[in-house]
């Protein structure tokens, strides 16, 4: 069986994230992708704590793309160290995995 992945990153506008979640799919290197937010983050950056709205990308994807997807986030991404995170699927409905499969082929 195929191992399927979630992927997640965060912009910060809106349109930041359409614009990866849409170059994704039409590229056929992700099935899915869902933009929500905006969600609140609190990070460390350059030694300083930061806070600040961001909108999440969560993309549906084989675990054999993740570094295709992820090159692809770097290259239009605007932050210098994007969050580029990968979750495993331990379970789904068989009729999802399914659509999964024929949309990444």
């Amino acid at each position: 069986m195929t191992t399927f992945i979630q992927i997640a990153t965060t912009t910060a506008t809106r349109e930041e994230a359409q614009k990866i979640a849409r170059m994704l799919i039409e590229h056929r290197l992700a099935a899915c992708a869902q933009v929500s937010g905006p969600v609140m983050s609190v990070y460390h950056w350059q030694g300083q704590v930061e806070e600040g709205e961001e909108w999440l990308c969560t993309l549906k994807t084989r675990a054999s793309l993740f570094e295709k997807v992820a090159t692809a986030i770097h290259e239009i991404h605007s932050y210098q160290c994007p969050e580029i995170m990968a979750t495993p699927v331990v379970e789904a409905s068989a009729d999802y995995l399914a659509w999964l499969e024929r949309e990444l082929s």
